[in-house]
């Protein structure tokens, strides 16, 4: 046992890949950027030992951004569009909404205002309010443009994508500024006339999902996934270079012990997650989920360096992952809560059992990341290298025929949703999957 943690947490095999993947520059979904990035990541599978490393292609809405401007009283205050904005220069009454809560929403009156919303949550709220929620929210109660602001200090615009399954380019501008910028547009602006203007160019373009195999030739199969694709204003080191980077070094762990798998592990860097989980809703769609025995989903691992998995209500999953912190002497924080957001997802609404793999930090959301601060010197090789340990077990744990992984009925996770507050927010995006 030990040959393989030493070859592990010696390895520059994923951190060579993690450098690969931010000098491309752009992985944009749907750039060429990304496609090399997905060629660089099934040529890397191949060399460590997996097996059919390949490429699947599939369409998508494409998007590259131009100019924008936030202008108000004379002035130009900076900002970047968000993904898959339309293009568009519309002018109305400044509106802060600080949190943009739903309840906040409903209290205002936005008929042709510019919105201004945080892009965090309040703690004493019960539930993370995503982005895309707020904007879609602003677009019910008739906003002319949305302006996203950081809460993360450094002069930093975030980005992230709007737009749902149906219609993928959103329905009034959207930018994104700073903490700094917003906290100057609230003072100095707010009830004042705003102007927004997003130049963006939209049309068809391709994706492609990497797939590779190890362990026996089974129909059932544990998927261990990440996305390759970023967004195009940073490296996307952390968002989700790390993941991909884990991937391929989980791949070359379990390369060494394939003999001990008992079920085929099946490994998967989605494209264009950033836009929508496209990638993996694509993959699910196609795939028999039936036979997918769990998902480990790699998006937001080595930001820390202890490892922190929403469990999604799957018992299996969370006894599994204390085995692995048990046999390790090495913590690894579980949440056994619903999380529908990143590539577990399209397989977890359909029962499937599944994580998101992130790692714990100090800060609240994103960190660095949708930010041009999502770069490789903010992580740590040592991180990646012991959670690959950890990972590398947990897979070897969950592909193990003595192992039972119950699935959910639909009405499980349905239930799950609504418990925790969750549905009224996938509605309003269009991501609520379920009839009724």
């Amino acid at each position: 046992m030990s040959e393989w943690i030493g070859d592990t947490v010696t390895s520059d095999v994923g951190w060579d890949h993690l450098e690969r993947l931010v000098d491309e520059g752009n992985r944009m979904a749907g750039s060429e950027g990304e496609r090399r990035a997905a060629e660089a990541t099934r040529d890397a599978l191949d060399r460590v030992g997996a097996r059919d490393a390949r490429l699947d292609e599939f369409d998508i809405q494409g998007w590259e951004r131009g100019d924008s401007a936030v202008r108000a009283s004379g002035t130009e205050q900076d900002c970047i569009a968000l993904p898959r904005s339309p293009s568009g220069e519309v002018t109305g009454e400044l509106v802060d909404l600080e949190y943009g809560l739903p309840e906040d929403f409903a209290d205002a009156d936005l008929s042709g205002a510019v919105v201004l919303v945080r892009s965090d949550a309040p703690d004493y709220y019960d539930r993370y309010v995503h982005r895309r929620e707020k904007y879609y929210h602003a677009v019910e109660n008739g906003a002319a443009a949305f302006v996203y602001r950081n809460h993360v200090e450094g002069c930093l615009p975030p980005t992230g994508s709007v737009g749902t399954e149906d219609d993928p380019i959103g329905e009034i501008p959207a930018v994104g500024v700073s903490k700094e910028v917003g906290a100057r547009l609230a003072r100095r602006f707010e009830g004042d006339d705003v102007t927004v203007s997003v130049d963006a160019a939209a049309g068809d373009a391709t994706s492609r999902n990497v797939h590779a195999d190890l362990g026996p030739d089974t129909d059932e199969a544990v998927f261990v996934t990440s996305h390759v694709d970023a967004h195009d204003i940073a490296e996307g080191a952390m968002d989700n270079g790390a993941g991909t980077a884990m991937l391929v070094e989980v791949a070359r762990a379990l390369a060494a012990r394939e003999d001990e798998l008992d079920t085929r592990v099946h490994f998967v860097a989605f494209g264009a997650e950033e836009v929508g989980l496209v990638g993996s809703g694509y993959e699910a769609e196609r795939a028999d989920t039936d036979a997918v025995r769990a998902v480990i989903n790699l998006d937001g691992v080595v930001r820390g360096r202890t490892l922190s998995a929403y469990t999604h209500e799957f018992e299996a999953l969370e006894e599994a992952a204390e085995t692995v912190a048990e046999r390790f002497d090495h913590p690894i924080e579980t949440i056994p809560e619903m999380g529908p957001h990143s590539d577990h997802w399209p397989f977890v609404r359909r029962g499937v059992p599944g994580y998101h793999v992130s790692s714990k930090t100090d800060g609240e959301g994103r960190g660095w990341g949708h930010t041009f601060a999502d770069t490789i010197d903010k992580l740590d090789p040592r991180d990646l290298r012991e959670q690959a340990v950890l990972l590398t077990e947990l897979a070897v744990e969950l592909a193990d025929d003595a192992v039972t992984i119950e699935r959910k009925s639909e009405d499980e996770i349905v239930a799950a949703l609504e418990a925790q507050n969750l549905a009224e927010g996938m509605q309003i995006t269009g991501d609520w999957p379920f009839d009724g």
